[in-house]
């Protein structure tokens, strides 16, 4: 079983309270940038210390305070991923996606960076519809919940919660996918490759993909819980979660549980002294319940 170990509370500077619904992770230099799946901001903090976070506007607007109404209007923001220097981005970028779930949710952001990790610029708007509706074409019940760049490919990672839910790998085109975030709309071009897997299982409850962090190497590590919940929109109790690893070519090569008995939506994974190093985010489905950051280290050799 991985250990892990409470770093901090996503708390907000001055009245932003705090960070809930914790669900991508990515550290850049000194911050740790975060997205959120029921929020239109991307939430900012320090890599060391518990100084309070800030917030940077993704999209205009408001969300409503209700829940049924604030779940059917959120962009849905599960997956945060670092893209490297491209001829767009000279120091790489964040691309926030979303779950493509529904709809309403096919909204991306792509943010600049700089060279010492902090942002460069304000953010872009990214139009998914044309990916997403390919791939529910492939996969029915879509529910992209991760994302990272493994070699010449971005690989997304398909949450399969639910009756009829699917987990699976999908393979873009990294140059397309780059083009596409440069002129504003991702299309199907980008598609290579969709394989399904079975995680198993944590106390009678499937195990589905929740996030993902490329290592140097190719290899992906991957966040998964086991969601008793009915479908890919509804939350459920968590029976478990586990994080995994992927070889470069996507076959899975290491998985164990954690002693956290909470809902994993976010990882940043990084090899420091020959050994993996797991920052890591959580999401307890309740806006009152502030996100907890979480460390382990896997027993995998870097």
């Amino acid at each position: 079983m991985i250990v892990t170990t409470s770093r901090r509370t996503l708390n907000l500077s001055g009245t932003q309270g705090f960070v809930s619904a914790a669900s991508g992770l990515v550290r850049a230099g000194d911050w740790l940038y975060v997205v959120a799946d029921d929020a239109l901001h991307l939430a900012v903090f320090p890599v060391t210390g518990d100084a309070p976070g800030h917030t940077v506007r993704l999209f205009p607007g408001e969300l409503p305070d209700g829940h049924v109404e604030r779940k059917a209007a959120k962009p849905d923001l599960e997956a945060l991923c670092r893209l490297g220097p491209s001829a767009a981005f000279a120091h790489g970028a964040l691309l926030a996606l979303p779950s493509g779930s529904t709809p309403a949710r096919r909204r991306a952001s792509v943010l600049p960076l700089n060279a010492d990790g902090t942002l460069a610029g304000p953010p872009r708007t990214v139009d998914c519809t044309g990916l997403y509706v390919q791939l529910e074409r492939e996969l029915v019940a879509l529910n992209v919940e991760g994302a990272a760049v493994t070699g010449r490919f971005l690989r997304l990672l398909n949450r399969g919660n639910g009756v009829g839910g699917v987990d699976a790998l999908v393979d873009l085109d990294l140059d397309r996918v780059l083009g596409g975030v440069d002129s504003g709309a991702l299309g199907p071009a980008a598609v290579r490759s969709v394989r399904r897997w079975e995680l198993g299982e944590a106390n009678g409850v499937r195990l589905s993909f929740t996030d993902a962090s490329a290592l140097p190497d190719g290899r992906v590590v991957f966040t998964a819980t086991a969601e008793d919940s009915r479908d890919r929109v509804a939350d459920g109790p968590v029976k478990g979660s586990a994080v995994g690893v992927l070889a470069p070519d996507g076959t899975p090569v290491y998985l164990d549980a954690v002693d956290a008995g909470l809902k994993l939506e976010g990882v940043d994974a990084r090899v420091e002294g020959g050994r993996i190093h797991l920052l890591l985010v959580a999401d307890a489905d309740d806006p009152s319940v502030p996100a907890p950051l979480l460390e382990a280290v896997l027993p995998v050799p870097g």
